[in-house]
């Protein structure tokens, strides 16, 4: 899901002028049992607030949510370099591709009074699921792979996106309700899907908000992804 290269391609790609534009970041933590006393507490004090609600995504009514959540991403990352926003044809086909790996428990929506204002969406690491099939699918290794999909046990989750409404940025509740998407997603991650550790990312290296919030108790810089650019 997310390119790898080999260490000389950096040099050749130096070589031939382009330089640096922007790095993103991957964090990685073990998730059996993280534990922060501010971060409890931020968590602890929404769980009390009747104006939030943490809600799993309902996969029933997968075309509605999926619209939802890629509607919350084009406002979240609005002002995110280089974001280009998604457009309703995108929008539906993104849903389209994303629905066999979706995961009620693992995708969560967050309400405050009754209107969705972030989401987190996390899926499990299909590297796992698939390296026993040397990267064959047929004749008939995509049906062990859909056998897998109906309810995989992995090691390890990512999440990929996460967003909070552009109007809550900056702010202690825009965090609070990170920290409670990422707290109640961990508790069935572990205890439904059997996962250890899991995988922030890509964050734009300058997005002060979400690394503060990706650099949770033990996590660390797994993975830089390099942007490079060239004048014409």
């Amino acid at each position: 899901m997310m390119g790898h290269h080999r260490p000389e391609y950096q040099g050749w790609i130096e070589a031939a002028g382009y330089e640096k534009a922007k790095d993103l970041i991957t964090y990685a933590l073990d998730i059996t049992n993280w534990q922060d006393p501010l971060i409890d507490r931020l968590i602890a004090s929404g769980e009390r607030n009747p104006r939030i609600r943490i809600r799993n995504v309902d996969k029933s009514k997968f075309d509605q949510e999926a619209a939802l959540i890629l509607n919350l991403l084009n406002d979240a990352w609005s002002n995110n370099w280089g974001y280009v926003p998604l457009t309703p044809a995108e929008i539906a086909y993104a849903g389209k591709k994303l629905k066999p790996i979706i995961f009620n428990e693992l995708v969560r929506i967050a309400e405050l009074d009754g209107e969705p204002v972030a989401f987190m969406l996390t899926i499990p690491d299909i590297n796992e699921l698939t390296k026993d099939l040397n990267g064959e699918l047929f004749p008939f290794n995509f049906i062990k792979l859909l056998w897998r999909l109906r309810k995989p046990r992995t090691r390890r989750l990512r999440v990929p996106l996460m967003g909070v409404a552009r109007k809550l940025h900056g702010s202690r509740l825009a965090s609070q309700l990170a920290f409670m998407m990422i707290e109640f997603t961990r508790r069935d991650a572990v205890s439904k899907f059997g996962a250890t550790h899991g995988e922030f990312g890509w964050i734009l290296e300058d997005n002060k908000g979400m690394l503060s919030i990706a650099q949770l108790p033990g996590a660390e810089i797994n993975h830089r992804y390099r942007i490079y650019e060239k004048a014409l």
